[in-house]
């Protein structure tokens, strides 16, 4: 390659880091001619991600593949490096190869906004929790989502998301659960997949995570999960494959914990065996921020970049390629793969231009999805929804009700617009107020706030309202595991206290995770709001006062108590352990402590069914302002077996319904009594009716056989039910499979 030709590349990649350049120069550089794309052949966009990734695998230099497989820091993590100046804040960043026109990769945490955006004077919108995303069970939802995330990254300078999480809910007292996509398997890898499907498309690198069975974070770094191969395939290990299927994402991150005695992040089972084999991924596996703990035994086992600094893939990754220990071949496999992920997701050809984000069209998407996963849980006398023109007074109750709505912590946590960088464990309330959201709703009423901080006042002012809605909310966040699935604060007493005052009291959760309810049956309504995002006031009073009818289902079972959860007692380190901070910092932790997932494929609904255990809301659930009539079921088994049945809105109002099916399979393939299939979230006007047909991927039918480790189809007796929730299924119809 001759001179003139390599300063073109350089200038490119200088560009795609530190965005300096003006967008006029940006596009000129971008679009030199013909004769000049012949010098760097990896640049013509007709060729295949693998093929233009080989391309520039044959120029690198050692010191630029080690480069390409690691972080170089992170605001906060450690002393900054000479080079952080390169950085865009954030997570940290990748080194590119300036000369070869490879851009670095910036990173951002993006569960449910996009991180720190407040450090660098910018905005971000928060869209509602994943967990309350999986709750509209909409993937056209699912795909606005991720793509409202990826325009926001590219407009904050980042090329890459680490949101994506799918860890499926095992342990509901987990501090993130609020950052994953629910219990089963089927809907959170169908959810997480069209998110990441639609994040990509905007030119970033997508990510999902946290692979794999990182389902608590009481000594997340110690853990090791302790799991057969078929459990571990038909549960946590199915929701990655489907959203992998799904999604198809450029990267995935691999957990802290370790699974059957190898941390995941130098676990060749799921690194190579299943992830890289098995299902076929072409990506690339980073670690979760100090998740690295080896050099030899981490690459042999598939991990291809180290986060977020090089202690392992560094010098001593240099050393051991060098000596023999890690093969060249092995290297190349590494490096060619992050080289491929940047130019399927499209980093390459289209570099990050900082600009401004569009507020407006941010609130709007967060409040229709926020309106399409409130799920409506209890509803007395249908007292919802509220007659505006009826009501004198309203009490308004709750801690913060008249200023916002609470938030996840953690590396989820987005900065509420107009405020300071959040701190890792701080509790953030988003701007958006309950209050000011009713008093729009019912203007002619008077509408009146109450914190709860003293239960006699609050009592006092639900007894002269003609109706009383509390807002009580759970906190949650990363690093730190929930003590119980009670109301924090008090606030079941309060709530208590308000319903024996006024027996229209309606409570809203702002919740992360399912929550006991001891004081169910004293009020009217309940509505689950989740973490509920930038205008989840304004989605709530839509509910409420009916301009929305509610259509979103419970991802997750909330039980009756604690004492029914197959771990009732956290499993957490004994004295004496390292801390997950320690971890985090040194990298030289082993695991120390096991869980044991005896309940192995009872993963949610499927234990409670198994067990035969009552729940306070079960999977699926989900009340609406009308009704829906379920009739005329028919399977067709074939390649894809077909279920076909009619619709109808039996009500008054339009509506959409959430219509799930599920199989149960012949006694001969030892199951849990059924699970989830197939669904579809079906429109309605008020009486009208249609033919739904949903179609069954074989996968979801068959069971894992670790003697062949291989999915198999049982021959034999299949029951396939449907109907509004998993508890609630007025048709069923047996075929036989072969």
């Amino acid at each position: 390659m001759n001179k003139p030709h390599c300063l073109r590349p350089f200038l490119v990649a200088a560009l795609g880091f530190a965005t300096l350049l003006p967008a006029a120069l940006a596009h000129h550089l971008h679009n030199q001619s013909d004769t000049e794309e012949l010098s760097s052949p990896w640049m013509n966009k007709n060729l295949s991600p693998g093929e233009r990734a080989d391309m520039v695998l044959q120029q690198m230099t050692l010191d630029e593949k080690i480069d390409l497989m690691h972080g170089n820091g992170m605001p906060g993590w450690g002393a900054p490096r000479p080079n952080a100046y390169l950085g865009n804040g954030g997570a940290g960043f990748v080194l590119g190869i300036p000369r070869l026109g490879i851009p670095i990769i910036q990173m951002s945490d993006a569960a449910y906004g996009v991180r720190n955006s407040a450090e660098n004077g910018r905005y971000s919108t928060a869209l509602p929790s994943n967990l309350a995303s999986a709750a509209s069970w909409d993937p056209h939802a699912a795909c606005e989502y991720g793509a409202l995330i990826g325009r926001e990254l590219r407009a904050q300078g980042y090329n890459m998301s680490l949101g994506g999480g799918v860890n499926l809910t095992r342990e509901p007292r987990n501090g993130r659960t609020f950052e994953y996509m629910g219990e089963d398997p089927v809907l959170a890898g169908t959810m997480v997949g069209n998110r990441i499907r639609c994040e990509q498309a905007q030119h970033v690198i997508g990510d999902i995570k946290h692979y794999a069975l990182n389902d608590q974070e009481s000594g997340r770094g110690e853990v090791d999960s302790i799991i057969s191969k078929r459990a571990m395939r038909e549960s946590d290990l199915l929701a990655f494959q489907i959203g992998i299927q799904v999604g198809d994402p450029a990267a995935v991150m691999c957990s802290y914990n370790a699974v059957n005695g190898d941390f995941a992040c130098e676990n060749k089972y799921l690194l190579t065996d299943v992830l890289k084999k098995d299902w076929k991924f072409k990506g690339f596996v980073l670690s979760d921020w100090g998740g690295t703990h080896s050099t030899v035994k981490a690459s042999a086992a598939g991990l291809d970049n180290e986060q977020p600094m090089d202690d392992f893939y560094g010098a001593k990754l240099k050393e051991a390629v060098q000596s023999g220990k890690v093969p060249m071949s092995e290297l190349d496999d590494h490096v060619r793969r992050i080289l491929r992920s940047e130019f399927a997701a499209g980093i390459v050809d289209y570099p990050v231009q900082k600009s401004v984000v569009n507020v407006d069209k941010g609130f709007a998407i967060s409040r229709t999805i926020a309106e399409q996963s409130t799920v409506l849980l209890k509803n007395n006398g249908d007292i919802l929804p509220l007659d505006a023109a009826r009501l004198h007074s309203i009490a308004i109750i709750g801690p913060h009700a008249d200023f916002g709505m609470i938030s996840g912590g953690g590396s989820a946590q987005v900065d509420p617009e107009g405020g300071r960088p959040t701190p890792w464990h701080a509790q953030v309330w988003f701007p958006t107020s309950p209050l000011k959201a009713v008093e729009a709703q019912a203007p002619q009423a008077s509408v009146q706030f109450d914190s709860g901080a003293n239960p006699a006042s609050a009592a006092a002012l639900a007894r002269r309202s003609d109706v009383a809605i509390i807002f009580a909310y759970q906190w949650e966040s990363e690093g730190m595991d929930l003590p119980s699935l009670s109301l924090p604060d008090n606030q079941d007493a309060l709530i208590e206290q308000v319903a024996a005052a006024n027996p229209h009291t309606i409570v809203v959760l702002e919740s992360g995770t399912a929550v006991t309810m001891p004081w169910l049956n004293k009020v009217a309504g309940v509505v689950e709001a989740w973490y509920a995002g930038s205008k989840g006031a304004d989605a709530v009073a839509d509910i409420l006062f009916g301009k929305v009818n509610p259509s979103a289902k419970l991802p997750m079972t909330f039980p009756l108590s604690v004492a029914d959860l197959p771990h009732p007692h956290l499993v957490t380190p004994p004295p004496g352990t390292q801390g997950t901070a320690a971890v985090m910092r040194t990298g030289e932790a082993r695991p120390t402590f096991a869980v044991h997932y005896d309940e192995g494929l009872k993963v949610g609904y499927k234990w409670y069914d198994a067990e035969k255990r009552p729940v306070l809301f079960p999977f699926g659930f989900g009340l609406s302002y009308t009704t829906y009539n379920y009739s005329g079921l028919k399977v067709q088994p074939g390649a894809e077996t077909s279920v076909t049945f009619t619709l109808k809105n039996t009500g008054s109002r339009d509506g959409a319904e959430v219509a799930e099916v599920y199989a149960a399979l012949p006694a001969s393939a030892d199951e849990p009594p059924k699970r989830l299939v197939g669904w579809s979230k079906v429109p309605l006007k008020a009486g009208e009716s249609k033919q739904v047909t949903v179609t069954i991927d074989p996968l979801y039918l068959s069971i894992y056989n670790e003697a062949s480790d291989s999915w198999k189809l049982v021959p034999g007796s299949y029951t396939f039910m449907v109907g509004g929730s998993s508890q609630s299924l007025p048709l069923a119809k047996r075929i036989n499979l072969k």
